[in-house]
């Protein structure tokens, strides 16, 4: 039995590590996978109420399905506890002070949700995985990210944020656009109605997004290349770029506009009818795949993300790729049958879903010092 000592300001304890760790499992579900809504009333009624009129609200949460499988992957070597990350997460999590939490909660309110649960462990003392409060909510805001890139040399298309679609104005900025809510994920908001040609496009979806999701419309200049995104595990000098993912808007529908869009990931897509779109690992030649690579490590390294994400660019007309957003929190989706990248990638690199995770786990309580 090893003893690690582990001190802070406020307290210090032995460690005793063992063959297995307590490991938390934080998470959120979509309502329609459990009775989440009748069991917390207060987040029904205030929540819902919100104001608020998308029809995407949970896109960004697990489902149980995906919760299980997490659950089980990391119980092959562990202690699994399950802990919804609602108004009474703080007190279990206290309570129960697991060894490490293994995070997926995409949080409730506001800009801040993602990094509700990490601030939460942070104020505990207790290790988790993934990046920090800080780099989540940067990286959920999309205007904050594209300027950190810009600040550091790392390739964004121009942009401009709208906040009142009364009076929109798109000088400076080059037709076509492509328009999204500034704090969304699981393109959330993204629509094919999204990319815009001309002024009245464009304000008829920064007003959608105003009065949708009460936040405001990031409208960037439209890059028409490849896209591809990266998973990534690992830290420091020991960061892993995994098989890159293209997609290949080819195996759309007819008539479908070539952006991954809400259509695409929800409608279109389905596991009864999978849409083959993507090209893993993506023919690329050498030179544009050094360039890829080198782009995702340095946003990941500038964006101080932590044990894995997931990167998305596109390429603009000269062919460089340009980051289009960082996800510190990826879609990890179990079923082979569903298009989830993250996992499709860990895949082609020869890991299954429960070493994938277990990776991840394993990532982290090194950077912990935990092993």
């Amino acid at each position: 039995m090893l003893k690690i000592f582990y001190s802070s300001r406020r307290f210090f304890f032995i460690l005793l590590l063992r063959d297995r760790f307590d490991v938390a499992l934080t998470y959120n579900t979509k309502p329609e996978s459990k009775t989440f809504l009748e069991e917390v009333p207060s987040f029904r009624s205030e929540y819902l109420s919100s104001g608020k009129k998308s029809d995407d609200l949970f896109a960004e949460w697990d489902s149980m399905e995906t919760v299980y499988a997490l659950r089980d992957a990391l119980a092959k070597h562990n202690n699994v506890h399950l802990i919804e990350a609602d108004f009474d997460a703080f007190d279990k999590l206290r309570r129960l002070r697991p060894h490490i939490v293994f995070n997926v909660a995409e949080g409730f309110y506001k800009m801040s949700r993602e990094a509700q649960i990490p601030a939460m462990l942070d104020m505990l003392n207790i290790p988790y995985t993934g990046s920090d409060p800080l780099t989540l909510s940067v990286c959920l805001d999309k205007v904050r990210t594209k300027e950190v890139l810009h600040y550091h040399g790392i390739p964004t298309a121009p942009f401009r944020v709208f906040d009142d679609y009364s009076s929109v104005d798109d000088s400076g900025l080059h037709y076509p656009l492509f328009v999204k809510p500034v704090s969304e994920g699981s393109s959330k908001g993204i629509y094919e109605s999204s990319l815009v040609k001309n002024s009245a496009e464009l304000k008829r979806e920064v007003e959608r997004i105003n009065v949708n999701y009460l936040q405001p419309a990031i409208a960037e200049e439209y890059l028409d290349g490849r896209e591809f995104t990266v998973a990534i595990l690992g830290n420091d000098e020991k960061i892993n770029i995994l098989p890159v993912v293209e997609l290949n808007f080819d195996g759309f529908p007819a008539g479908a506009l070539p952006v991954y869009a809400y259509e695409a990931k929800w409608i279109y897509d389905t596991r009864e009818n999978p849409l083959d779109v993507f090209d893993c690992p993506a023919k690329l030649d050498a030179a544009l795949e050094n360039k890829i690579k080198e782009t995702c490590k340095k946003t990941f390294k500038v964006l101080n993300c932590k044990d894995w994400s997931r990167i998305d660019l596109r390429c603009d007309k000269n062919g460089v790729p340009n980051v289009i957003e960082i996800n510190p929190l990826p879609g990890i989706l179990p079923n082979p049958a569903d298009n989830s990248c993250f996992p499709k990638a860990a895949r082609s690199a020869g890991l299954s879903y429960d070493e994938m995770i277990n990776k991840v786990l394993e990532i982290a309580l090194e950077r912990h010092g935990l092993i």
